[in-house]
This record gives C-alpha cells, sequence and structure tokens, in this order.
C-alpha cells in the first residue's frame, strides 16, 4: 500500500473533498493498492485516532456509479468513529482508480476489487486478518455478497439498501425484460462493439440522471442526491458522467449471487428501506443465502436515504453486528 502511484489514470487530491463533514474522532489518509488484474485502485483509509494493535477492520465500496467521497465515505468513517479501521475504495475504471477506458464496470472485476482491498486492510500492522468485514452500498452490496462467496477471508458481510446489478441489466426491473426484448438489447450492444473496436474507443450515453419530466420516483430521488448539493461530486459518474454504452454486456451474462449460500456460516446483514423501489433485491437474496443473516427492513425509507441520511441509516444496528460477529470469540467459534 502506498500513498501515490504512477499507474492512476486521473486527477487526485490531498484536499477533504467529500460530500460529508470531517470526523475530528478519526485519522485519514489516501492510500492505493493493486488489485489481481493490476489495476490501482485508490481508497481513504480511516482508523480511530485511539487505535490499537489488532484491530478489526471494514472494507466499504457503493453505490454503483458513485465514489468514495460520498457514501461509502461517510459509511466507513462514521465505522471508524465506532472502533474500527475502515477503508472506502474507488472501484475499477470510477473516480480516482486506475483502468482504461474510464466508466466501465465488471461483475467479476469488481467483485475483485473487494477481496484487494481486503489483501490492503489486511496487510495493515494494526489489523487482525481474522476479523475483517466487508460493507456494500446499493450494486456494491451485491458484489460484496459476490466476493464473500468467494473469498473465506471475509468474516461479515452488510449490505445497504441492495442491488443485484446482474439481476437487473439481465431481467430489467422487477424482472419485466421479456426473452424477446433481452434478445433485441444484447444484439443492440453487440453492433456497438462494432463501433467502439472502429473508433478505438467506447461511446457514452448522454450524462446520468438529467431529467427531462415524467422519471419514475426513484429516478427522481436519484437526482435528488447525485445532482444536488447533498451529495453531488464532480468524479462520480452518476453526478458527471455516464457509463460506457456496453458495459451490460457481461452483467447480462454473469450473475453474481449464484452461490452467496456459501457465505455460510459466516453471518450476513441485509439493510433495505420499507419504501425502497429495490426492496425486493434484498428480500429475495436474503432468501437465498444461508443462515445466519438478517433482514432489517427500515420503516418509510426509500433508496436513497440509506445512501446518506445519519437519522435514519441503523448505524448502530450495524455497529453491533461487526463489533458481535468480528471478535476473537467469534471467528473461534
Amino acid at each position: 500500500m502506498t500513498s501515490s502511484d504512477s499507474d492512476n489514470q486521473t486527477a487526485t487530491t490531498d484536499a477533504w473533498d467529500k460530500t460529508f463533514s470531517k470526523s475530528e474522532r478519526v485519522d485519514h489518509k489516501k492510500v492505493t493498492f493493486k488489485n489481481r488484474y493490476g489495476i490501482t485502485l485508490w481508497a481513504d483509509l480511516y482508523q480511530p485516532k485511539a487505535a490499537t494493535d489488532n484491530m478489526a477492520a471494514i472494507v466499504v465500496s457503493g453505490p454503483f456509479g458513485a465514489v468514495k467521497e460520498q457514501s461509502s465515505g461517510l459509511y466507513a468513517q462514521t465505522l471508524a468513529e465506532q472502533g474500527f479501521i475502515t477503508l472506502a475504495f474507488d472501484p475499477s475504471y470510477t473516480g480516482e482508480s486506475g483502468g482504461e477506458p474510464r466508466n466501465i464496470a465488471s461483475p467479476d472485476i469488481n467483485t475483485e476489487d473487494f477481496s484487494a482491498a481486503v489483501d490492503c486492510i489486511g496487510l495493515l500492522p494494526n489489523v487482525d486478518k481474522e476479523r475483517i468485514g466487508v460493507l456494500g452500498i446499493c450494486g456494491f452490496g451485491g458484489m460484496a455478497l459476490s466476493a464473500a462467496a468467494v473469498d473465506k477471508r471475509i468474516k461479515a458481510v452488510v449490505t445497504s439498501t441492495m442491488y443485484d446489478m446482474t439481476r437487473m441489466m439481465a431481467k430489467g426491473y422487477n424482472d419485466s425484460l421479456t426473452l424477446n426484448e433481452r434478445t433485441e438489447t444484447l444484439a443492440k450492444l453487440s453492433e456497438q462493439r462494432w463501433q467502439d473496436a472502429e473508433n478505438e474507443a467506447p461511446a457514452y450515453g448522454p450524462k446520468s440522471l438529467e431529467l427531462e419530466g415524467g422519471e419514475p420516483q426513484f429516478v427522481v430521488e436519484y437526482a435528488d442526491y447525485y445532482k444536488t448539493s447533498r451529495g453531488f461530486h464532480p468524479r462520480a459518474i452518476n453526478s458527471n458522467a455516464a457509463w460506457s454504452l456496453t458495459t451490460p454486456l457481461s452483467f447480462m451474462n454473469l450473475p453474481i449471487l449464484t452461490y452467496i449460500d456459501e457465505i455460510s456460516p459466516r453471518p450476513i446483514l441485509f439493510v433495505h428501506g420499507e419504501n425502497a423501489h429495490s426492496l425486493y433485491f434484498s428480500q429475495t437474496a436474503y432468501e437465498k443465502a444461508a443462515e445466519p443473516k438478517e433482514l432489517l427492513i427500515i420503516p418509510n425509507a426509500n433508496h436513497t436515504d440509506l445512501y446518506d441520511r445519519t437519522d435514519i441509516i441503523p448505524f448502530e444496528k450495524i455497529t453491533q453486528f461487526f463489533k458481535e460477529n468480528l471478535t476473537t470469540e467469534a471467528q473461534s467459534a
């Protein structure tokens, strides 16, 4: 882990440029590390000012299309205040992290990003390698589950307002995509590859969340977070850019939650809002997961309320979950 790296593909800054206030109870610094594919990831490391040896650690990322200066950083800093060493990272090809071309995603590479972050935080001299958890928000909730299924070093998982991006892209919202619609979409994306290859660069759509009126309520809620002073960040795709047009291809073909029952006997806490359009993702993942597991539904909360509403996010419950399941006793049980 280093504080800088020549492989970084985007402009970085040491200034505090988060969408939340800096805590006086936590030390913060930027670090870099590489994933298994050689991509350099940038992250924010948060440690309690009273940090000791052999501490429990938590890796955090998400939402899908966000950066570490937004929701994941808020979660990481808040959990550091509660006594954990935490790492909020930008996924490959986004934010300050490396990878070319920019603004693309992959269910495989983004799952690997979580494991690479575990590599990074587990090598800190004051972290207990046997007491590492992960927390994924929105689309990176699904990636966190995918990583935990394959990476047995991860001892406990929390997802907040979770999306299964592979299910959503493959089947549409509420699994409404017909076979004909799926076939047509794949044909269109396949043809787009010819254009991208000819141009030697991927094509991108218009900027995300540019509302014109008549959008579904959940899209309006996304814009209220990403496009306003509440959560706007210039490096976030959802605030200021767009994914490549062909990003959905691998997501439509590679389901990430196939083996989440193999996370057991390690515990999972699913947190979701009662009024979130995405609640069904957590409900069906909860049904598929093996014990021990818990689904906590927050009354009256929508999807983006769990991005930054500190009066709604159940930090006390999340803290309790990690403290109970990242203890020395829990790992020796």
